[in-house]
């Protein structure tokens, strides 16, 4: 996850053990993928660019809550 430079290292310990976080890591980049390209081409569909960047928020803060439970628990 790009935007989640800080916790690259953890993101890639957790998701080795940890199902849906990698779940989760592929639904981002799958999510920020299609709102890179919607912003690209020009898409003049406001509403499912706003889908996309709520889901791709709400993605994000769930990694983000899952790295966060899990501090202080990685070896």
């Amino acid at each position: 996850m790009l935007k989640l430079p800080a916790m690259r290292g953890q993101l890639q310990m957790l998701s080795a053990r940890n199902t849906t976080l990698l779940s989760l890591c592929d639904a981002f980049d799958e999510a920020s993928s299609t709102l890179d390209r919607l912003r690209r081409n020009g898409s003049s569909d406001l509403k499912l660019i706003a889908e996309y960047e709520t889901l791709c928020s709400d993605i994000e803060g769930e990694v983000i809550d899952i790295c966060i439970s899990a501090r202080g628990k990685i070896p």
